[in-house]
């Protein structure tokens, strides 16, 4: 190696290659299934254990109807021969063309004749016919009357052959649908139609066959392109008329998610009312004791399925005309909080009657009564409940990122009694009698009601208290505008709305425009006691995108009910946890009122008590409360119709206050009107000026 040249070897050109290449390749048998799923020459029958189940099961149901089928159509068949020979041996379309040149009585005799030749040559074929299988029989024995039999069948089985869509053949469904094998699929086109949910020429794509679960017909269906689910949803009531089945039975659902899209929609046709079965006890009672943080089991929907409410970093309100299961339903999303021993309970009974009476001995708080001063005193409970969140956020913000990581409570931290912040479950029954009562209270230097105080309390309670770990539950047999306020009903995340009275109630508990979408609760039939729409904030049984469902709550009777409040008290005594008016400790709660009104501000419990307005703005602002401040607009019918006025002497009333009707562009369903009606920007201006000038002499 001393400067010698050394020679080198022959230089290839080539590249590398991944010799572990064939070692990643499917096998031959992963490669025949791939090419025997993605084939179009392969029967969809034959591409998996479902199809091919569906294909047997309709092969078998063809065989078995085939006997039936057959001899339907060899008797029309037979039907359709007689009368095509009939019309031919009478020369029925000469005789018509002669009557329609009006030359009958000329052609009669030409008729006449050929009505003769064609009897004659029927005659003739009928001897010949008859002749030759008689002597076919004497030569080759009874196989050739087997062989005319079995010809003869099948033309005229051929002849008289069914064809779906021709006059008379239609399919159609004439009453309640019974219960059969498999379901027409051309009867569930046909209902679209006939609900003007699809057009005459268009069809449905069946995405998963119909088949019997949960005591009625289940399918998914594609509709055509343009076409959406909701509409569906929306005239659900329309599908059922054509399915000739009440509107109960029917559970129409967009499929959303990664298996659905705009225009799939998943059917459940009850076979009867699923409804009037005996009510299902809660299934609470087979537990010794519940998780707080765990959906409660809240009751079935129509099918059977167990729905669960969340309550946690949540709030519920319950709405429903008297006796029809509205405190029940409270009951039972309050005891999987009293089955929990870490959860502390405030109660508040303003029905004051036996029904809370058992949470007495859990309660941290407990109060029934309707008087004056119970409201008081549960105004002092808001106060103190404000106060507590306020106090909570405050000692989240010194916590370590593990044990706090974000401002929220979790469940080790409820379950920390060195925290101190338990789940707090805020429990109200008939809360609007808390929320109208007119007793005056003074919140820095201002004159208001107790319960325009109350209302603002729980609104901000219903905002920022569950993360917090202040949950509130709240029932009230008046679901009405004036009763609970715009602001606090729109921050309340789950709702339900057992039978009201008419769709305007049913949308203050559910929402706004709820009924457009198809979800009406004063639809809800009176025999059906404990039956409402659920409107979940939370995934439930059904699924996290469905938006609402109607469901029958459990059934929890008085006993249950002690069974369970003695059982949530054995808990917290186990673990130390009993305190308060269940443990005999009835601790004047403490006040931090200037807490309270710096939380949800001085400025936004301003009361037109002080106010003496003229009319109609007294009784336009009483009609409209809240809403004065949350609505633009206000459509003159509306008000019209809502203070029985006649509409030409309000007009000149309005002007009066320097309030001019004008044009705006309102929500109808889902089209769009202009109508006249009030900015409230201006009924407000008309107000402060009175109020200025010291209201109406």
């Amino acid at each position: 190696m001393n400067g010698e040249v050394v020679p080198a070897g022959p230089v290839f050109e080539g590249e590398l290659v991944d010799d572990q290449q064939d070692a990643i390749q499917p096998p031959p048998s992963h490669r025949l299934a791939g090419w025997w799923l993605r084939s179009r020459f392969v029967p969809a029958a034959l591409k998996s254990r479902q199809a091919l189940a569906y294909a047997a099961k309709d092969g078998l149901e063809w065989l078995v109807r085939s006997p039936f089928r057959l001899v339907r159509a060899v008797c029309r068949g037979l039907v359709v021969a007689v009368r095509g020979w009939r019309r031919w041996v009478r020369v029925r379309d000469y005789r018509e063309a002669a009557e329609q040149s009006e030359k009958l009585a000329d052609k009669f005799a030409e008729i006449r004749g050929l009505t003769l030749f064609r009897w004659k040559v029927t005659g003739a074929v009928a001897v010949v016919s008859f002749a030759s299988v008689a002597i076919l029989d004497l030569l080759y024995g009874h196989r050739v009357l087997w062989i005319a039999g079995v010809v003869g069948s099948a033309a005229l089985a051929i002849l008289g052959r069914q064809k779906d869509g021709n006059p008379g053949r239609k399919a159609a469904l004439a009453g309640p649908r019974s219960l059969a094998w498999t379901m027409d699929p051309q009867i569930l086109v046909d209902a679209f139609r006939d609900a003007k949910l699809i057009g005459k020429d268009e069809i449905l794509r069946l995405v998963e066959r119909a088949k019997h679960q949960g005591g009625g017909w289940a399918v998914t269906v594609d509709l055509p392109a343009t076409r959406k689910a909701a509409d569906v949803v929306k005239h659900r009531e329309d599908l059922a008329s054509a399915l000739a089945v009440d509107e109960i039975q029917l559970s129409v659902e967009r499929v959303r998610g990664n298996g659905g899209h705009a225009g799939r929609v998943a059917m459940w046709v009850a076979d009867e009312d699923p409804y009037a079965k005996p009510p299902i006890r809660t299934p609470l009672l087979a537990v010794e004791r519940w998780d707080a943080w765990r959906p409660v089991p809240f009751g079935t929907d129509a099918r059977g399925r167990r729905i669960t409410l969340p309550l946690v970093w949540t709030s519920l309100l319950i709405g429903a005309l008297p006796r029809q299961g509205k405190t029940m339903a409270e009951r039972l999303a309050a005891a999987g909080l009293i089955l929990d021993p870490h959860v502390r309970l405030y109660v508040a009974d303003f029905k004051n009657g036996k029904d809370w009476k058992a949470a007495e001995n859990v309660a941290y708080r407990f109060m029934a009564g309707d008087d004056a001063e119970h409201v008081l005193a549960f105004l002092d409970w808001l106060v103190e409940l404000v106060a507590d969140v306020q106090n909570r956020y405050r000692r989240m913000q010194d916590l370590d990122d593990v044990t706090c990581p974000e401002s929220k409570v979790t469940p080790d931290m409820s379950r920390d009694q060195s925290l101190a912040m338990p789940i707090t479950a805020l429990i109200v029954d008939e809360v609007h009698i808390a929320l109208e009562d007119r007793t005056p209270v003074e919140v820095q230097g201002k004159k208001l009601t107790a319960g325009e105080y109350i209302g603002e309390l729980l609104a901000w309670l219903a905002k920022k208290a569950p993360a917090a770990g202040v949950i509130l539950v709240l029932a009230t047999q008046r679901p009405d505008s004036k009763t609970i306020p715009t602001k606090l009903r729109a921050v309340l995340g789950s709702r339900f709305a057992l039978r009201v009275m008419d769709f305007r109630d049913s949308n203050i508990i559910l929402g706004e425009q709820m009924n457009t979408r198809g979800y009406d609760s004063s639809r809800l039939l009176p025999s059906h006691r404990g039956v409402g729409i659920l409107r979940p904030d939370g995934e439930t049984q059904a699924g996290a995108d469905v938006l609402a469902l109607t469901v029958r709550t459990y059934y929890m009777p008085n006993e249950d009910w002690r069974e369970i409040c003695q059982r949530g008290r054995a808990l917290r005594e186990a673990e130390g946890t009993l305190s308060g008016h269940a443990a005999g400790q009835d601790v004047p709660p403490m006040l931090d009122r200037s807490t309270a009104v710096k939380a949800i501000g001085a400025g936004t419990v301003a009361s037109l008590a002080e106010v003496e307005l003229p009319e109609p703005l007294a009784s336009l602002v009483g009609y409209l409360g809240d809403d004065l401040n949350e609505r633009d607009f206000v459509p003159t019918a509306e008000l019209i119709e809502a203070l029985e006025v006649e509409a030409t002497a309000f007009g000149a009333d309005m002007a009066e206050f320097e309030c001019r009707p004008t044009r705006q562009y309102v929500q109808d369903g889902d089209n769009t009107r202009r109508v006249r009606g009030y900015l409230t920007a201006d009924i407000r201006a008309a107000i402060t000026e009175i109020s200025s000038s010291g209201g109406s002499s």
